[in-house]
């Protein structure tokens, strides 16, 4: 086995969650398609140059590109985040720099989530990890979008304890939202604040859990520079590698 595929364990968890195959001709090994979807992603180089032991470069695109369209990736993420105890909530962003390949798409029509910040044109990841540092909610925004603008969509409908972000998150209609929710906001007040409100350093202290998972999430190299054009595609990826990340904390816990 290769230094990127699945292991065995790993595919016992993502098996069953694949689209079922209708009747007609047989579907390409989807383990091979996979490990090389992996490979890519891992790895960043471009679909063509595809080692030959994944089978023809088209088939493994085609398959990531076409389940990336039907949501099927981001459906195999959300399955196992969906698995999350949801105590605690760590949420925060990390600006993704966009790769000319990605950059070079038609103004108007569709928002692809990529602007113009300070490092060029950009994507940032937005993303709320649990106690263990494992991804539950990813959302993408353009580079120069406000951290608040996706923060309710990473908590819409979640219900945990306590939910743990940095002072850029400060905002009273977010605090309003995590405590209309049950749970308790443990974010540090911005300056501009006359009264400060206290943290709990010991949970506070924390949230490098969501910093390390970014760290991780970027091991991947098709993560870590956007390529893709299409925000679907690069949402898929994000997912997939954050898939990973869930499938090896299995295999390390069993």
């Amino acid at each position: 086995m290769a230094r990127f595929d699945l292991s065995d364990a790993e595919w016992a968890l993502i098996k069953p969650l694949l689209p079922n195959k209708p009747r007609g001709v047989a579907r390409v090994n989807d383990r091979r398609v996979l490990n090389g979807i992996f490979y890519v992603l891992r790895t960043g180089s471009p679909w063509r140059d595809l080692p030959e032991r994944f089978g023809p470069y088209t088939t493994v695109y085609n398959r990531f590109n076409r389940w990336a369209k039907a949501g099927v990736w981001v459906r195999i993420f959300e399955t196992l985040a969906a698995k999350s105890p949801h105590s605690m909530a760590f949420i925060d962003s990390s600006i993704i720099r966009a790769h000319q390949h990605a950059a070079g798409r038609k103004k108007g029509g569709e928002d692809h989530a990529i602007g113009r910040s300070r490092g060029g044109l950009s994507t940032k990841i937005n993303a709320l990890v649990d106690e263990n540092g494992l991804p539950v909610r990813l959302v993408l925004t353009a580079g120069q979008d406000h951290d608040l603008r996706a923060a309710p969509l990473l908590l819409e409908g979640l219900k945990c304890r306590h939910v743990v972000a940095d002072r850029g998150y400060d905002a009273n209609a977010l605090l309003d939202l995590i405590r209309a929710s049950g749970a308790k906001p443990h974010i540090p007040s911005t300056r501009q604040r006359l009264i400060h409100r206290s943290v709990n350093r010991r949970i506070y202290r924390q949230r490098n859990l969501v910093e390390r998972f970014f760290c991780k999430l970027k091991h991947f190299r098709r993560v870590a520079t956007r390529f893709d054009k299409l925000a679907r595609n690069f949402l898929a990826a994000v997912a997939l590698a954050s898939t990973r990340l869930w499938t090896r904390n299995y295999e390390s816990t069993t």
